[in-house]
């Protein structure tokens, strides 16, 4: 095929889809309008499956094939980052020197510490019933850990954060969910279809497998971000380029 005829064929696609796209706009419901299909269609799949948080259901049900792959994004990030961050044979640790923390710092830093925990761990277990979910509280649950840094100093942050155990953990929730999808193909549904009893609606138990999605997704988010940090803090704080401080010597 020559370079014009992929030029055309490239140019009667890209038309193709610019016109599917503008009849699409037009039945669009009204700007402003009360009532819209997705919306009507997505609450009432949720209430059927007993799913009390709409977007629950979306993120974990509806479209639980479009969480994977933004689960996996963060995943990739996280993998990357280790990757790249890793200490190299001409950089060494050292150890950080405790720095002095101002106690209404440190009173307030630990104070906050278990309560921060807490709701992480609530708005993961609750993201079925109310706003929230594994995204959000993974979030919380690693920004609680590093509470401890502010608190204390960065010795004390990695007592609790030994990041080999959340490495394994992040890619143990990206697997879980993954398991959890394929469980669904044993039954005879689709990969990801929520195949469980619905269970009483607005209990811990209720939606079928958004909880169990839901919760994967709580342990992976809260691993990587605590991995993603761990190796940015380490670069920052811990490892030491050793040409550079040979350089800097000689300069003296």
């Amino acid at each position: 095929m020559s370079r014009r005829l992929r030029l055309w064929v490239l140019a009667v696609g890209g038309l193709g889809v610019a016109v599917l796209l503008l009849v699409a706009c037009f039945g669009l419901p009204a700007f402003g309008g009360t009532w819209h299909p997705y919306g009507d269609r997505a609450v009432h799949a949720a209430l059927a499956r007993h799913t009390a948080n709409t977007i629950s259901s979306v993120n974990f049900d509806q479209r639980a094939f479009d969480t994977l792959g933004e689960e996996s994004i963060l995943f990739g990030a996280v993998l990357g980052t280790v990757v790249l961050l890793r200490q190299t044979r001409d950089e060494e640790r050292q150890p950080p020197e405790p720095v002095p923390v101002a106690p209404p710092v440190r009173r307030y830093a630990l104070l906050a510490l278990p309560v921060t925990l807490l709701i992480g761990l609530y708005v993961i277990a609750h993201g079925q019933l109310s706003p929230g979910g594994g995204f959000q509280g993974g979030v919380v649950v690693a920004t609680s850990l590093h509470l401890l840094y502010i608190a204390v100093d960065y010795r004390a942050l990695e007592r609790i954060r030994p990041v080999g155990t959340y490495e394994v953990a992040d890619a143990a929730g990206e697997a879980a969910y993954l398991l959890v999808g394929a469980a669904a193909l044993l039954t005879g549904a689709a990969f990801l279809a929520n195949f469980l009893p619905y269970g009483t609606f607005n209990t811990l138990s209720s939606g079928g497998t958004v909880p169990l999605l839901n919760a994967a997704i709580g342990v992976e988010v809260a691993c990587g971000v605590v991995v993603l940090l761990a190796r940015f803090l380490d670069q920052a704080v811990e490892i030491e380029d050793n040409d550079r401080d040979d350089g800097a010597e000689a300069r003296t």
